[in-house]
């Protein structure tokens, strides 16, 4: 992040007095307050003139002093906001919560927004930490500052915390919002947060389990990872590395990136951790000890790798998936997440408004890509005979009649590719997830520039729950269900585009059916395409 930070050794001066040419130059703010020294006990009362250029103008009994306000505590209902102490405007959009989208995301998008109305972005650290401001001045830098915004980068509790309070506009979240989170601000008059005008989402992202670049353990099972973080393997030798004690190295208690590794890997949001576990506040924190100490092993969204080598995970089923944009994408790789930004509905500005419009437009998601998450895009994908799934289907334990499903599906593999676009259903429900509606655009406006006679194939799956046959149903239906529903929202759009669809049953698992996590990610719709 570029900065333009003034020093923070600013002196306070009493007894200078402004001209009352310079005076007219602000408005006159007519409160009582009291200025309190923040290194002794000086303290000085009176009434507010005005503020400018960081400093109080107050008529005291004194007279007319001018009192400097860094440095100082400020009581009273004249007192100006902290953005303006720190010599910034009030901020008109204030946006708190996840560290993985505040400091991996949020600056590239601040910048990208100015750019998009010509104006020039200066990012400016804050005197706290985890803050940045992102001023916008307008004709590419050369004319007037037209707007300040706020970041604050914490957690995505936090965020949820703040828009219940009304301090924040924007909360940025790196996992959805509960239930009760839900509630509590519908009580509030915030409507409902799973509204498409509240719920946004605006990425992507795996995490990266990952350790020194040296290090010759590249590959864990989800079992060992597990033991890892639990204390239970201490050694690396025990998976087949150097004769060096493990440090592990998780994330903070109220971390989104730590809840979903411990949800994903040890089967719990607050599963026990090994006693000798280390806590870093932040993604880059994570990475740097990795990529400094041969025996530790951590975890960060993979945007945040910073040349550490990423291990790849083999789950209990034997299914390996390793973390690239393709798998995060189709949402099959075992630690990913969507990343979402929130709004209220009773308060949202119209320059809030704006920017959470301009986010969800087609050129920012280079934006994303440049900052090393993964955005909603349209992927194609080779499905080779001699590609990892294919093999485990050649290669797995089936009846006769089944095998004759797998050799069927197989056969349709040869000659299609596979898009990244998945739909996805809730448990025995024809209801598709908050993804799918922003993915039917995506793939009608894909579909649409493709040649004129294109073949698209709708492919079905379901978990293993219930009958073969009966599955084997669901997931033709669902696959029409599907076809039927871009067909009425692109309508002559996708006039040139041959459709057609197939099920398949609980064949082809894309993770375990052992948990609800695992038969979610099975219970999908999977779209190819014919290759020429």
């Amino acid at each position: 992040m570029t900065t333009n930070k003034a020093s923070n050794t600013r002196r306070w001066l009493f007894g200078l007095a402004l001209s009352s040419a310079a005076l007219t130059t602000t408005s006159a703010l007519a409160q009582e307050v009291v200025l309190r020294s923040n290194v002794n006990d000086t303290f000085i009362t009176g009434t507010v003139l005005s503020f400018e250029d960081g400093s109080y103008t107050l008529q005291t009994t004194f007279g007319e002093l001018v009192v400097e306000a860094e440095g100082m505590t400020c009581e009273g209902s004249g007192c100006v906001s902290d953005d303006a102490v720190a010599g910034f405007d009030e901020p008109s959009i204030r946006i708190a919560g996840s560290n993985s989208i505040g400091v991996g995301l949020m600056p590239l998008l601040m910048q990208n927004y100015g750019t998009n109305f010509g104006a020039d972005t200066v990012l400016t650290d804050a005197d706290t930490d985890g803050q940045f401001y992102a001023e916008y001045v307008g004709e590419s830098g050369f004319g007037e500052k037209l707007s300040t915004h706020l970041v604050t980068s914490t957690n995505t509790t936090n965020a949820f915390e703040a828009l219940l309070d009304g301090s924040i506009d924007i909360g940025m979240a790196a996992r959805r919002i509960t239930p009760q989170e839900a509630r509590a601000l519908r009580d509030s008059g915030a409507g409902s947060m799973i509204d498409p005008n509240q719920e946004r989402i605006l990425a992507v992202d795996s995490l990266a389990v990952i350790t020194h670049p040296d290090n010759p353990v590249n590959t864990l099972t989800v079992d060992q990872l597990a033991a890892i973080y639990t204390g239970e393997i201490r050694n690396w030798a025990e998976v087949g590395g150097d004769d060096l004690p493990i440090v592990v190295v998780h994330h903070g208690a109220d971390s989104a990136t730590g809840q979903l590794f411990n949800e994903r890997v040890l089967g719990a949001a607050d599963a026990a951790l090994s006693k000798a576990a280390v806590r870093m506040d932040n993604n880059n924190d994570v990475a740097e000890i990795v990529n400094t100490e041969p025996s530790v092993i951590g975890f960060v969204g993979l945007a945040f790798q910073r040349g550490a080598q990423v291990v790849t995970l083999t789950n209990q089923c034997g299914i390996t998936v390793a973390p690239d944009a393709f798998t995060a994408r189709t949402e099959e790789y075992l630690l990913q997440r969507r990343l979402y930004l929130y709004n209220r509905g009773d308060t949202l500005t119209d320059e809030a408004s704006e920017f959470l419009e301009h986010i969800q437009s087609p050129e920012v998601e280079s934006v994303i890509l440049k900052s090393g998450f993964v955005d909603l895009g349209v992927e194609r994908r080779e499905m080779p005979l001699d590609g990892s799934r294919a093999v485990r289907l050649t290669e797995t334990d089936a009846s006769t009649y089944e095998r004759g499903v797998i050799n069927d599906l197989l056969a349709e593999m040869e000659g299609h590719d596979r898009l990244s676009t998945t739909f996805r259903f809730s448990t025995a429900s024809s209801r598709l997830d908050e993804r799918a509606r922003e993915d039917l655009d995506r793939l009608a406006s894909y579909l649409e520039a493709q040649p004129e006679g294109t073949e698209v194939r709708f492919v079905g799956f379901t978990d293993d729950v219930g009958p073969f046959d009966a599955n084997l149903n669901v997931s033709v239906d669902r696959a029409t269900q599907i076809m039927q529903e871009l067909q009425n929202f692109a309508g002559n759009r996708l006039s040139g585009i041959s459709m057609d669809v197939s099920g398949y049953g609980p064949i082809s698992p894309a993770d375990c059916n052992t948990n609800e996590d695992g038969r979610r990610v099975n219970r999908r719709v999977e779209v190819w395409i014919k290759r020429s």
